[in-house]
């Protein structure tokens, strides 16, 4: 549970959010997601995106992949 909120920490310190919050609510809202759970799947199905186009989307906005 400790590296869980280690990794949530992380994703939310590192977030370039004046990127997310420009993004369409659905992206925006992936985003988000995403920096508070660690799970990519989901993130991608909120999105509506495809996993490629979502990890892009990961690196612009500075959000960390970890695992």
């Amino acid at each position: 549970m400790e590296l869980e909120e280690e990794a949530k920490k992380l994703r939310r310190e590192k977030a370039n959010w004046s990127f997310i919050e420009k993004q369409p609510p659905k992206i925006r809202a992936a985003l988000k997601y995403y920096i508070e759970t660690g799970d990519i799947r989901r993130a991608v199905y909120i999105s509506g995106i495809d996993l490629e186009d979502f990890r892009e989307l990961l690196r612009k906005a500075n959000i960390p992949i970890v695992v």
